[in-house]
């Protein structure tokens, strides 16, 4: 009988997490978005486990400067409800980019991770800003090109 090959499994010892750089300057939000959730959960990395999370930190600078395409700007509309009866809030994503523009960038790579406790841990790890100066200087964070 033959030796079988052992399927490696990712522990926790075995993941390691570097600080990545995203500039957001004319980047199109939506793929934007999905290459950062794609670094959030790890799946550029040969050890990605879905059980796990084995992603990246990810900052992202100048949140300000994002691009929608088309006329999003005017039609595309975020909704919130406060709960109550009557409490239904509408908003274009014009005057939500002009009032705050890192919970745009927020909200589009929140909603490219998964919707559970594994998501919300994935998401611990991301730190958006509206100009170029972040306060990440120690962690030494690699810039990186999308």
């Amino acid at each position: 009988m033959n030796k079988l090959a052992k399927t490696y499994v990712t522990k926790e010892k075995d993941i390691s997490r570097n600080w990545y750089v995203v500039d957001a300057q004319g980047q199109t939000l939506g793929r934007l978005a999905s290459r950062v959730a794609t670094i959030l959960m790890g799946k550029h990395k040969p050890i990605f486990t879905c059980n796990l999370d084995v992603g990246d930190h990810v900052i992202v600078i100048n949140a300000s400067k994002v691009v929608l395409t088309g006329q999003k700007l005017e039609q595309k509309k975020y909704y919130h409800h406060s709960g109550y009866p009557g409490g239904l809030k509408e908003e274009t994503y014009g005057d939500l980019m002009a009032r705050k523009p890192e919970f745009v960038v927020e909200k589009a790579i929140k909603n490219m991770l998964p919707h559970n406790k594994l998501g919300r841990q994935m998401y611990r790890k991301l730190k958006v800003y509206t100009g170029s100066d972040h306060p990440h200087q120690a962690q030494k964070p690699i810039s990186l090109k999308i």
